[in-house]
């Protein structure tokens, strides 16, 4: 232990995971892996995994009943409503507040760490989180360490107050953390709720050279489904659609030009999820599949869902819908007179382009990765990663047997990108990139044309597994685990959402 301690090559992960055991220290460890980091290291405890198989603390029903009650997001309160402060600690559900310390040690010998954390033990203080920051050294040559501890409980405690005393004599600084203001993120789905509508565009309002503009029968339709997805609220079932003639041709046209091309350059894991879409939702060139039955088969395949929008969302919104595994999908198809071109998104976009990739395990994973990561995330962060996105889950390459082929929706629900961007047309021939977030993130991008770069992954293993390390790097002010028994984001910090944002979101 002394070596580790001493030693700075080894990683302290380890030293921390060797003290917490050494100690016995009284808290629940879930976190499956400690994650180490070049510019520190990160220890979580007791925080919750991803995915739990444990009982949640409350239940979905209980947050249809509180939804529209605390108006004043991150305000003092004593009542129960999550999100709220109690003290000097945020409070968060039924779970107990916490508080934040700073303490720079310096290096006494093999111990000083141990020295430190037997008092949480001592006055039965859970931590939460353990940070550390890379060794500096002081005026007097000597080593100094600084750890971030998170721990459950708040000042006025009694236990916490002899806690501070026993450390305050032994550390070199000692300070309790002001909460960190964030951009006001949901912290469960319910709270989709208040963003869902915050469109960029209402569905209806049509640019003059949109072959639809003039057709008022057309319009009215766009109208009724924007009203259909403004009226959806996150625990009630996706109302069924009843498309027309015009709307079922429309959707046939397009999968006639498409389906031979899937069999060329989709990748695998679409003409698998492709195949169980057919037999378990209804997908066929005569029948445009139900919103609800893909929701449905999505949260038994991979806990992911679809979520009705009346149009476009902002980056930050659509990408913090991800962090609990939603898609939000409109509902709206193009319009009949043009059925290989659309101006937006719509239903073939949607469900022919993204949906099946929401069966893929690893796909699934990949878009939560980006999602979590956008919750709090700065403006500039937001758009690294949206170029992330746009380079990846609608337009992103993979090489299966050293072909392309295309896992991104915008290729998959489009017939001369698809053939363009996979080698079909030798003509012309794009810029491919490797797959690289970290370039990815300033790449941009056109909208109206095809993409003159593409990037192109190993698999979606390995998209996803850099996608997460590229999140894991990225400045970010906590970081966020999903619970998905009670669809909630835990973080591992005490925050304060920003007040401001969930007046704009609830007006």
């Amino acid at each position: 232990f002394g070596f580790l301690f001493q030693n700075s090559s080894a990683p302290r992960s380890i030293e921390i995971w060797i003290v917490l055991s050494m100690i016995g220290l009284k808290t629940m460890i879930r976190s499956s892996t400690l994650s180490c980091k070049s510019k520190f290291t990160r220890c979580l405890i007791g925080s919750q995994p991803r995915f739990l198989s444990t009982k949640p603390k409350f239940k979905d029903e209980e947050w249809s009943s509180r939804k529209g009650k605390q108006k004043e997001y991150g305000a003092k309160s004593k009542s129960k409503s999550y999100g709220t402060y109690q003290g000097d600690a945020l409070h968060f559900g039924d779970e107990a507040p916490r508080t934040s310390l700073l303490m720079e040690l310096h290096d006494r010998g093999a111990g000083v760490l141990h020295d430190v954390l037997k008092f949480f033990w001592k006055y039965d203080v859970n931590v939460s989180r353990i940070e550390s920051r890379p060794v500096r050294i002081g005026e007097q040559g000597e080593k100094l360490f600084d750890f971030f501890v998170d721990f459950y409980g708040q000042r006025s405690d009694s236990n916490i107050q002899k806690l501070l005393s026993e450390l305050r004599p032994i550390t070199d600084k000692l300070l309790i953390l002001d909460k960190k203001e964030v951009r006001w993120f949901p912290q469960h789905i319910s709270e989709l709720d208040l963003i869902a509508n915050r469109t960029l565009d209402a569905g209806t309002d049509l640019e003059s050279d949109h072959p639809g503009f003039n057709d008022a029968v057309y319009r009215a339709r766009r109208e009724h489904l924007a009203e259909v997805a403004k009226n959806y609220k996150w625990d009630k079932p996706i109302e069924k659609i009843e498309y027309t003639v015009d709307e079922i041709a429309t959707w046939g046209a397009v999968w006639d030009r498409m389906e031979v091309l899937w069999e060329n350059y989709a990748c695998k894991e679409y003409l698998h999820s492709m195949n169980l879409l057919k037999e378990s939702c209804g997908y066929s060139r005569d029948n445009i599949p139900q919103q609800r039955d893909i929701s449905d088969f999505l949260l038994e395949s991979t806990n992911f869902r679809m979520r009705p929008v009346a149009g476009l969302l902002s980056s930050r919104d659509f990408l913090n819908g991800l962090a609990f595994r939603v898609f939000f999908s409109t509902q709206y198809i193009r319009h009949h007179s043009k059925p290989l071109y659309t101006p937006e998104p719509d239903i073939c976009h949607e469900l022919l382009g993204h949906a099946p990739m929401f069966v893929s395990n690893d796909f699934a994973d990949f878009s939560q990765e980006i999602g979590l990561a956008s919750l709090g995330a700065s403006d500039e962060d937001i758009e690294k990663l949206a170029r992330c996105y746009w380079h990846s889950v609608e337009f992103g390459l993979c090489e299966e047997g050293g072909v392309r082929k295309a896992y991104g929706a915008g290729l998959l629900s489009s017939f001369g990108e698809l053939e363009y961007a996979c080698g079909g047309n030798q003509d012309e021939k794009p810029e491919i990139k490797p797959w690289d977030p970290k370039v990815a993130a300033y790449q941009e991008f056109p909208i109206t044309t095809y993409q003159p770069v593409y990037f192109l992954a190993e698999s979606l293993q390995d998209a996803k597994q850099q996608m997460r390390k590229y999140c894991e790097e990225l400045p970010r002010p906590f970081f966020a685990f999903h619970n998905a028994q009670t669809n909630t984001v835990n973080i591992d910090r005490p925050i304060r959402r920003s007040k401001e944002l969930a007046d704009d979101v609830s007006s």
